[in-house]
């Protein structure tokens, strides 16, 4: 006995319409079907805070408060003028001193220690006040200064030895006779020496520099 013989183009039910039997997630007619679970519970939770309130800005953006952009420190400056001259000349008295010690000790003036005295005057002041043309001068002439007491420091060392007096008398009682001593053996090498610890603090500047 045959089957009977189905109508053709039966209507179907549309995705959209009332759930089918067993299907929990079809939608409503003219609904958008929800999306399924994915098993993660943590999918649709928003991202969690990081404590970092520009966290969620791109680059470029302004600051919060509507301002430009965040404050930046500046470098330190490294062109103080007076700092720099100021440097020069203590600089200068300590190297000074040594050198005199020095010379004092040894009963004569050394070259290098002239050269010395003036890269370490030209180059302290150009670390802390740059490059600038006062301060590469004032540390030129410094220097000259710097030697010649270094020149005068010796010689109290060694008319101390010679008169066997205190170092503290030849100086604060008889300078006079100091200078005096100074300008009776000053010759080429003496001024060459002064000269030399110019051109050295100018080197010494740019070296920093």
């Amino acid at each position: 006995m045959s089957q009977p013989v189905q109508p053709p183009n039966q209507p179907q039910q549309p995705f959209g319409g009332q759930p089918v039997e067993g299907n929990p997630y079809a939608g409503q007619p003219g609904q958008p079907a929800p999306a399924a679970p994915t098993g993660n519970p943590y999918g649709q939770q928003p991202p969690a805070p990081t404590g970092n309130p520009f966290a969620g800005r791109q680059p470029g953006q302004g600051a919060p408060f509507g301002g430009g952009a965040p404050f930046t420190p500046a470098p330190p400056a490294r062109n103080n003028i007076l700092l720099g001259v100021a440097v020069a000349l203590g600089a200068a008295i300590v190297a000074g001193i040594l050198y005199g010690v020095i010379a004092g000790s040894i009963e004569r003036e050394v070259g290098y220690a002239a050269v010395g005295v003036g890269f370490l005057v030209g180059f302290a002041a150009s670390k802390v006040g740059g490059s600038n043309p006062a301060v590469i001068a004032a540390s030129a002439v410094f220097s000259v200064g710097a030697v010649y007491l270094g020149q005068l420091i010796g010689i109290s060392m060694i008319l101390s030895d010679l008169a066997q007096i205190p170092f503290s008398e030849v100086v604060g009682d008889h300078f006079d006779t100091v200078t005096k001593a100074w300008s009776e053996e000053a010759d080429f090498m003496t001024y060459l020496f002064l000269g030399l610890g110019a051109v050295a603090a100018v080197g010494g500047a740019k070296k920093a520099g």
